[in-house]
């Protein structure tokens, strides 16, 4: 519990992530009903599993080859819903739950210290899964409303802006263009070589190749 504390400290104030490259087979020969959100067959494929702390495998992810039986701990993801939620969250979740049943229980039955409380220990970990698959169903729908490619690309092209530096022939310089209300920075070149002035408006033409900086042109309106 003290490590996966440690882990999301590290994680919110440093902004540190772990990244993990790990490829697992998900193989299925019959229809699994486990969940209603896994009502179909889990097919095989190759499944990346990349920052641990964001981790969250759907069926999407899953490349449809040839159909095997599943695997005993792949059954387990799925069924105690480590499967449609981030990775991290679930695990955090579990281990909680894992931890105050054992502590409740061994100070109700004063077993902190002997070999029974280690037993009850061990023995809490099928319970908790259970009291965790419940616990974190509400999740789902919440994590599903989630975009999973991230924020949608800003179109910055055919937008107007303002020039924050005086820039002419190959010089780049700064500009700023709202969007949604959202002031945006971005680097310029003037498309033809001529001279924008500071603060000049000015127009988005074209993005450059290597996507670092935009093409613009001056807009002066009367």
């Amino acid at each position: 519990m003290l490590i996966l504390i440690l882990y999301w400290l590290i994680t919110m104030f440093s902004g540190f992530d772990f990244d993990v490259d790990v490829d697992v087979d998900v193989d299925i020969d019959v229809d699994v009903d486990f969940d209603t959100d896994f009502e179909t067959a889990l097919e095989s494929g190759n499944l990346d599993f990349e920052d641990v702390s964001n981790l969250q495998i759907e069926k999407e992810h899953i490349v449809k080859e040839k159909r095997k039986p599943l695997k005993w701990w792949q059954v387990v993801l799925v069924y105690f819903n480590f499967v449609g939620l981030p990775f991290m969250f679930t695990l955090t979740c579990w281990v909680f739950i894992w931890w105050m049943i054992t502590v409740l229980t061994t100070t109700i039955t004063n077993t902190l210290n002997n070999s029974i409380g280690v037993s009850i220990m061990l023995l809490a970990i099928i319970p908790s899964l259970f009291v965790n698959k419940i616990f974190t169903i509400p999740f789902k729908i919440f994590f599903k409303n989630f975009s999973k490619d991230g924020d949608a690309p800003i179109e910055i092209v055919g937008r107007r802006g303002i020039c924050l530096s005086k820039i002419k022939e190959d010089k780049m310089g700064s500009a700023e263009v709202v969007v949604n209300n959202t002031p945006l920075a971005i680097y310029v070149k003037s498309i033809n070589g001529n001279l924008i002035e500071f603060k000049e408006p000015i127009l988005i033409i074209k993005q450059s190749k290597d996507k670092n900086y935009y093409y613009a042109q001056s807009y002066k309106t009367n």
